[in-house]
């Protein structure tokens, strides 16, 4: 009988106990003991597995439960390794942030009560051993009083922890900078620094209870020094090679997932859509993508991260042409150089040259080679990612509305005034992307190029291809020859007469003859548009064959 698939259960216990399929990744728990570093923290993308890692580790190292725990790692690869003494013997704090958030400051200092609070209810047992003053502490963060002392809460349940047991205590949090990430979204980002730094810093540094601490997330935070207080720290990004095969599915796990299902004969498909992620040394897949096509046997994609959408969308509104062009290349499957640094500056001075960094640790792209120290050669992963990249973060980038599928209504129907309308819309939101000053002479042509890249499977997209006597600006191929081609160049306007300026765009495509690329091809239905833009105004000529 075929195992269960584990969609979205992120529990090792849940798994092992009901016979959902498990990849064996219990070598982690070896190396974390063996390297002896106080403090670790791994940064990985979204559904690469840190949780149900998180989870493992607890399940492992806990005291509470430990005959039964002990049973979850028969057949695994820890239970025959030297280290397995260590189960069951410290006492545990596994906190997750994901829940923390909130629109202000104040509402996430409630989500914080509440969420201390949850943790405390697991270990009420506690108070029946405590004196008076530390029960009342306890006590007030139990009860999520405003007064509580939540800044010191892991610190103090860690101390207490170590007197019950009389053992020091090992820390788990959990995707530790989803509040960060929150707060910045809401522009509140400075209370809530000072708040985890402290959180994080009593725990983790000036903790003499500490046997250990791990945290996971997707980004190092370096603004205003997070971890600056912590000179214990230990970090893993998806830079370097310690700790790669733990985070993510290998080939071989991939090929022995498949072969279960007796779909192995899907690999090459699968390895198109999948894989193409760099993870230090390492080749790896997404692990939710793999499971989510086990189970349903369709390419798509299943992976989206929106846990770092509002911060490259502020990254690109600071973002300069070059950041664009950079874009476009990525697009058009091109391997692109970039530099990149392990942190990720949060506050209230993004640097455009950062979106690598944070494209990067989130996902979107992965490493292809190591120029130098911190230099890089970057490409989109594989299908899946490519496929996100066009029609979902396009979106994110353009804004929030129908106007891909607007824009197919126009181009498949000879639409004109539609067409202008979409454009007109898409201009008036992301014009703050493209500075519409002097500074950019091809501010426009980018902005409809990354937008007309959302059409993949429907148009080639051509920026500048030699046609005829010049470059065109855009050439749109369709890939079904009933729908039309077309041909745009396009303008800033430069005087108050932009409906003439249009003509005279329109009148270079056709003494120019930018659609003898098309003609060699056998096309025949061609669209030509002169667009002028004037800030945020566009205005159109145009002529059919």
């Amino acid at each position: 009988m075929l195992k269960k698939i584990p969609i979205g259960i992120e529990n090792f216990k849940e798994i092992v106990k009901n016979d959902y399929y498990y990849v064996d990744k219990t070598k982690l728990i070896e190396d974390i003991i063996k390297d002896g570093s106080k403090v670790k923290l791994f940064t990985r993308p979204r559904r690469f597995g840190k949780t149900l890692n998180m989870s493992m580790l607890k399940y492992f190292f806990d005291v509470k439960e430990a005959d039964e725990n002990r049973m979850l790692f028969d057949g695994l690869y820890i239970n025959n390794s030297p280290v397995f003494s260590e189960q069951g013997k410290y006492p545990v704090i596994f906190l997750s942030m994901k829940g923390i958030k909130g629109t202000t400051w104040k509402e996430m200092e409630k989500s914080i009560r509440k969420v201390l609070s949850n943790l405390y209810e697991e270990y009420k047992f506690l108070r029946e051993d405590l004196d008076e003053r530390n029960k009342r502490k306890f006590e007030k963060i139990w009860f999520e009083e405003i007064d509580g002392s939540y800044d010191d809460g892991l610190n103090f349940l860690s101390k207490i922890l170590k007197e019950k047991y009389n053992q020091e205590v090992i820390v788990l949090i959990d995707e530790y900078d989803a509040p960060l990430i929150n707060a910045y979204e809401f522009g509140y980002y400075n209370e809530a620094l000072l708040f985890f730094k402290e959180l994080y810093g009593s725990v983790l540094k000036t903790n003499h209870s500490l046997q250990m601490g791990v945290l996971t997330g997707i980004v190092r935070v370096a603004q205003a020094g997070i971890f600056s207080d912590l000179n214990n720290l230990d970090v893993h990004t998806i830079l370097n090679n310690e700790y790669s095969e733990y985070f993510g599915l290998l080939e071989d796990e991939v090929e022995k997932m498949l072969c279960s299902y007796n779909i192995e004969y899907k690999i090459e498909d699968v390895k198109t859509w999948y894989n193409g992620y760099t993870f230090g040394d390492r080749k790896v897949y997404n692990p939710w993508s793999i499971l989510n096509y086990t189970k349903y046997k369709t390419l798509k994609a299943y992976w989206i991260n929106t846990s770092s959408n509002v911060v490259i969308k502020e990254m690109l509104k600071n973002s300069d042409s070059r950041v664009f062009k950079t874009l476009e290349d990525l697009f058009a499957r091109k391997n692109v150089p970039v530099t990149i640094s392990a942190n990720i500056a949060l506050g209230n001075h993004l640097s455009p040259s950062e979106i690598w960094e944070l494209l990067l640790f989130s996902g979107y792209v992965t490493i292809k080679e190591k120029i130098d120290e911190d230099e890089y050669i970057i490409r989109i992963p594989n299908q899946e990612i490519l496929s996100f990249f066009k029609k979902t973060f396009l979106t994110i980038l353009f804004g929030e509305f129908q106007t891909v599928k607007d824009l197919k209504y126009a181009l498949f129907n000879k639409n004109i005034k539609e067409l202008k309308r979409v454009i007109e819309q898409l201009v008036l939101y992301s014009v703050s992307f493209y500075d519409t000053d002097e500074r950019y002479e091809n501010n426009y042509q980018m902005l409809l190029s990354g937008f007309f890249y959302a059409l993949e499977g429907i148009y080639l997209v051509y920026p500048n291809m030699e046609s005829g006597d010049g470059r065109p600006d855009l050439i749109l191929e369709p890939l079904d020859r009933k729908n039309p081609a077309y041909i745009l160049e396009l303008k800033k306007g430069k005087s108050k007469n932009i409906k003439k300026e249009a003509e005279t765009a329109l009148k270079q495509i056709e003494e120019n003859r930018y659609d003898s690329i098309l003609t060699r091809k056998g096309f025949k239905n061609i669209v030509k548009i002169g667009l002028v833009f004037d800030g945020k105004k566009v205005e159109v000529d145009t002529a059919l064959h």
